[in-house]
């Protein structure tokens, strides 16, 4: 079903990943979803922290399970995020 060594570390390591998946998924959705839907805006930091705290859980699961393409995406993401964050900050 997984990769032979996407349990490498053991099962806690395996159910830290998860979770940190599934906390990605989640901010990345809250993120998209409530500024498509203007509870919040593009240029908050709320917005910007949740895309970069996403795309590290999704990221971090891409690249334990190898999918490497999602991975890239995912530091790309988070690359935006941190760029944005900066330009708030300034």
């Amino acid at each position: 079903m997984f990769p032979a060594d996407s349990t490498k570390g053991g099962p806690r390591r395996q159910v830290l990943v998860d979770i940190l998946g599934w906390y990605g998924l989640i901010a990345v959705v809250i993120a998209y979803g409530t500024v498509s839907l203007s509870f919040i805006s593009p240029n908050s930091y709320v917005y910007q922290f949740l895309n970069l705290s996403g795309s590290v859980g999704l990221g971090l699961v891409a690249f334990v399970k190898r999918a490497y393409q999602n991975g890239v995406l995912n530091v790309v993401w988070g690359a935006i995020a941190v760029a944005a964050i900066i330009r708030l900050i300034l």
